[in-house]
């Protein structure tokens, strides 16, 4: 590492008893440790923003994700994603996620998924621009290189295709 180059230290703000399990549960070489930092390369006011949420929202219109086989399998978790438009409202939505309280979400979208907040940034010039999709996916996923291939790298490229610059992640 250079001496200009900075870290994140991915533990800092982790409840201590979460932080002890990964480090004993989790070997060391099995994720990257210290996370690159990489400085916003234009002003936010002038970034194209998305948001991701591992709340388990999709459309009413989408295949809900797969809570039955994961009631069957514990360690198993839907590894599928969901794109959700920018002017999704709970109204549009469904959020199936055994370990989380959905009805929060259900009652107000903007509690995981701040779409209509970020349509005010926008407004305001906080942000250049909301994306036109937002995405969600199951945010169990025990050991999953699967969820890597079929969920991260696709929608990276939907990112990429879109000129994301920042994601904001709320992870459920």
């Amino acid at each position: 590492m250079g001496s200009s180059e900075k870290h994140v230290d991915g533990f800092r703000f982790l409840p201590p008893s979460l932080a002890a399990w990964i480090e004993n549960y989790i070997p060391a070489d099995d994720y990257a440790g210290s996370i690159p930092w990489t400085p916003l390369s234009k002003p936010l006011r002038e970034a194209t923003v998305t948001l991701v949420t591992s709340a388990g929202i999709s459309l009413k219109t989408d295949p809900p994700f797969d809570m039955e086989r994961e009631k069957r399998e514990p360690t198993w978790g839907d590894r599928s994603y969901r794109k959700i438009p920018r002017d999704t409202t709970e109204k549009d939505v469904n959020v199936n996620h055994l370990h989380i309280n959905t009805d929060y979400i259900l009652q107000d979208l903007n509690v995981m998924l701040p779409l209509a907040r970020f349509k005010e940034f926008e407004r305001e010039g906080v942000i250049g621009r909301l994306a036109p999709t937002a995405y969600s996916f199951y945010g169990f996923q025990w050991q999953s290189t699967e969820f890597i291939t079929e969920a991260i790298e696709p929608m990276s490229k939907n990112m990429a295709a879109e000129g994301i610059d920042v994601v904001l992640l709320s992870p459920a």
